[in-house]
């Protein structure tokens, strides 16, 4: 029964694991509507993008833990090279 219950339990919050956020080397895309897409579905709601430093930045929020974070993207790939959390 212990099993069952720790099974169940694992099962159903699998999902939210899921959407923790991306991970350095995701491709999330170049432009905005296809990097929000992706980001967001991942589990980063994004507020804006900037040009920083040669790469894109993604200020969004982790929606598992409503920290804010910046997302670096490579703008010639599309893959998240960094994530820092926004202090």
């Amino acid at each position: 029964m212990k099993t069952l219950l720790s099974l169940t339990v694992a099962v159903l919050t699998f999902p939210m694991a899921a959407l923790a956020m991306p991970a350095i080397g995701d491709i999330v895309g170049t432009n905005p509507a296809d990097a929000t897409a992706a980001l967001e579905k991942a589990g980063c709601k994004v507020a804006e993008f900037e040009a920083e430093d040669g790469k894109i930045e993604a200020k969004c929020t982790d929606t598992a833990t409503s920290k804010m974070m910046e997302v670096y993207i490579d703008p010639k790939t599309g893959a998240v090279a960094d994530i820092k959390s926004e202090d």
